[in-house]
């Protein structure tokens, strides 16, 4: 499809969907952005809307700058997926005892574990860095000292929202059938401490008194408060990445548990709210994406849709004008606030025919109907990223 130029903003903001069709709320934030002194260009991806501080579904191209806000509050969230040896013919029809498995291993919504993980005694986790990981605690924020206990609980669980578990088999081609499973989850309630406490730094530094949203407060490099955001935010990123691993450790125990001669590929995982040091024509800039996966040439990235219309395992084709990224997901199409009212259990039921899930009130929120439809997304898209597969979800945990 390629790219079409957002009108009236100073630095180049290019968006991968029709610009017209981007609510209003949103369209000015993604302006706000490109008024910004700091910013070299932004990226639109064809999932984006309205969000806090900061567009979700943009990558935003900083020199010698970042705003806290274009990261969001779940720093490192992101997506694991795994491709397993077992195939649709392996499965059950009653697919809910295994559901009630994934959820008695992993902690979901506000839950956390009674003790920290202990890594020597997950099967398939890495073991190098944990001691050196946790040490480096005692140099974030000190505000967020009394909080350590509460991060090593919260290591290994999913959280609530749109974060899920969820086994899915592949939709077509020579691998049709073959099951995969996938999670969503990030920085838990730690990351969200830390990117609150430089959020609020942020706010308060003069250069950022004039600023057309004052969410979108930066912090400049060479200065402390870069520094100590920094040095938080690698921390939380690591963080979220070791939480997935876990996870997806112990959720592929659970499968050879149910399925003892189940096999694992190489796993893959990618960072959507994140910020990452990379360099577009010569120039070293900050790229935050915030909803958006890096979709660098070779790339493996997992886009996902919603509870119950699948996702795709893609490879980024390197378009350096989306500064090598894609969407992260579906995008929702309304907010949580407007699905609830609009829809019941019925239809929850009725969008999630064929997935093994919870129905519930507590879920509507998360109802298909909600999000975009991802193969509009996908269809976007096409020039930042190719399909690898596209997989199709029979379980979904969410918390």
């Amino acid at each position: 499809m390629g790219f079409t130029p957002l009108a009236g903003t100073r630095a180049p903001v290019r968006v991968w969907t029709d610009p017209y069709t981007i609510e209003a709320q949103a369209a000015r934030q993604l302006r706000n952005i490109g008024a910004l002194q700091w910013v070299q260009g932004v990226a639109v991806m064809p999932d984006v809307h309205f969000g806090k501080g900061a567009t979700v579904g943009s990558v935003i191209a900083m020199r010698q700058a970042v705003s806290p806000a274009a990261v969001g509050v779940d720093i490192g969230c992101g997506m694991s997926a795994v491709r397993t040896s077992l195939t649709a013919a392996d499965l059950p029809d009653d697919l809910a005892p295994l559901r009630s498995a994934i959820e008695a291993a992993i902690p979901v919504g506000f839950a956390m574990r009674d003790d920290a993980v202990d890594p020597r005694r997950v099967r398939g986790l890495e073991q190098s860095g944990w001691d050196e990981f946790w040490r480096r605690f005692g140099t974030l924020d000190r505000k967020v000292a009394q909080l350590q206990t509460r991060a090593q609980r919260q290591l290994g669980t999913l959280g609530g929202g749109n974060h899920f578990i969820e086994v899915c088999l592949e939709q077509g081609g020579p691998d049709d059938g073959r099951v995969w499973l996938m999670l969503h989850s990030g920085s838990r309630n730690i990351g969200k401490e830390l990117a609150e406490r430089h959020m609020a730094v942020a706010r308060g530094l003069p250069h950022n008194t004039d600023l057309p949203d004052r969410d979108l407060a930066v912090f400049l490099a060479g200065t402390p408060e870069m520094e100590a955001y920094r040095r938080d935010l690698w921390w939380a990123q690591e963080y979220a990445r070791r939480n997935r691993a876990v996870m997806l450790a112990l959720l592929c125990q659970v499968v050879r548990e149910a399925f003892p001669h189940a096999g694992y590929d190489e796993p893959i995982s990618c960072h959507h709210n994140y910020v990452a040091e990379e360099s577009y024509d010569g120039v070293d800039v900050l790229v935050t994406r915030k909803g958006a996966i890096r979709a660098g040439k070779g790339d493996l990235g997992i886009i996902p849709g919603s509870m119950g219309t699948g996702s795709y395992i893609v490879c980024g084709k390197g378009n350096l004008d989306a500064y090598c990224s894609a969407s992260h997901g579906a995008g929702r199409r309304m907010s949580r606030g407007q699905a609830k009212r609009m829809y019941s259990t019925a239809d929850l039921a009725a969008q999630t025919a064929g997935v093994e899930c919870r129905k519930d009130a507590g879920v509507v929120d998360e109802i298909p109907g909600a999000y975009k439809d991802i193969t509009e997304v996908m269809a976007q898209q096409e020039d930042l990223v190719e399909v690898v597969a596209h997989l199709k979800q029979v379980v979904c945990v969410k918390g």
